[in-house]
C-alpha cells in the first residue's frame, strides 16, 4: 500500500504517474464493446469482488442512467442499455454461497440471465479471484463476450478474457481507483454515441 509509505502530494503524483501508463486502447475497446451490445439489444453483466464489487456497482448504475439525457428519462421510444450487476441481488448470492460454495455466486446468475453474444465485464484487481474465473469460463463457453479489468499481473484473468483493461502496479487501492477513472470515461463517451443531441461531442469526433 503506497500510502503508507508515501504523504499526500507524492502519493497523489505517483497515482497520477499510473494513470498516464494505462494503455487508451483498452479503455476505449472497452466502451466498443459495450457500444456493441447497446446497438444489438444485448446484455451487460458486470461482477467484482470487494472494492471491486463497487466499482462493478457503480459502473452498472453510471451506464445505466448516464448514458441518457434527462429529456430522454419519460421517453419510452428511446433505446435504453441492458445492464445488471451480479454483485447486487443480495439474497441470491447468499444462498448459492451458504448452499453451494462461494465461486458460484456470479456463474449461477449468468446461467438464469445471459444468452449468447451478450457481454461479461470481470473486475478482479488480483486476476485471480475463484468466482470470477468460474463466470468467466462459463461465459467463454457460452458464446459470450468477456473482458477482465485486472491490476498487479493480472491473474488468471488477464489471459482468460478476450480483452481487457490491466493496471500493472500492486497497489489494490490504486488499482480499484484507476479503473474506476477509465469507467467513468467509458460512461460519458457513451453517452455521447448514444445521445443525439451529443454526437458532435469531441469524445465522437477523435474517433
Amino acid at each position: 500500500m503506497l500510502g503508507t509509505k508515501l504523504d499526500v502530494r507524492p502519493f497523489l503524483h505517483r497515482v497520477g504517474e499510473e494513470l498516464a501508463r494505462i494503455d487508451p486502447r483498452e479503455v476505449r475497446a472497452l466502451a466498443d464493446l459495450i457500444y456493441e451490445c447497446y446497438e444489438h439489444g444485448r446484455t451487460v453483466f458486470i461482477c467484482g469482488n470487494g472494492g471491486s464489487g463497487s466499482n462493478a456497482s457503480h459502473f452498472c448504475e453510471d451506464l445505466g442512467k448516464g448514458t441518457l439525457r434527462r429529456e430522454d428519462f419519460d421517453d419510452d421510444t428511446k433505446k435504453r442499455l441492458r445492464i445488471l450487476s451480479l454483485t447486487d441481488n443480495t439474497p441470491y448470492i447468499l444462498a448459492w454461497g451458504n448452499d453451494e460454495g462461494f465461486d458460484r455466486v456470479f456463474v449461477e446468475q449468468l446461467k438464469n440471465l445471459a444468452r449468447e453474444g451478450d457481454v461479461l465485464i470481470a473486475i478482479s484487481g488480483s486476476g485471480n479471484s475463484p468466482n470470477v474465473l468460474r463466470a468467466v469460463e462459463w461465459a467463454n463457453r457460452r458464446g459470450l463476450k468477456t473482458f477482465g479489468c485486472t491490476g498487479f499481473n493480472g491473474g488468471q484473468l488477464r489471459t482468460l478474457a478476450q480483452q481487457g483493461l490491466h493496471v500493472p502496479l500492486d497497489d489494490m487501492g490504486i488499482v480499484e481507483s484507476i479503473h474506476l477513472t477509465a469507467f467513468h470515461w467509458v460512461v460519458d463517451h457513451l453517452h455521447a454515441r448514444i445521445s443525439p443531441a451529443s454526437r458532435d461531442s469531441p469524445a465522437s469526433r477523435d474517433r
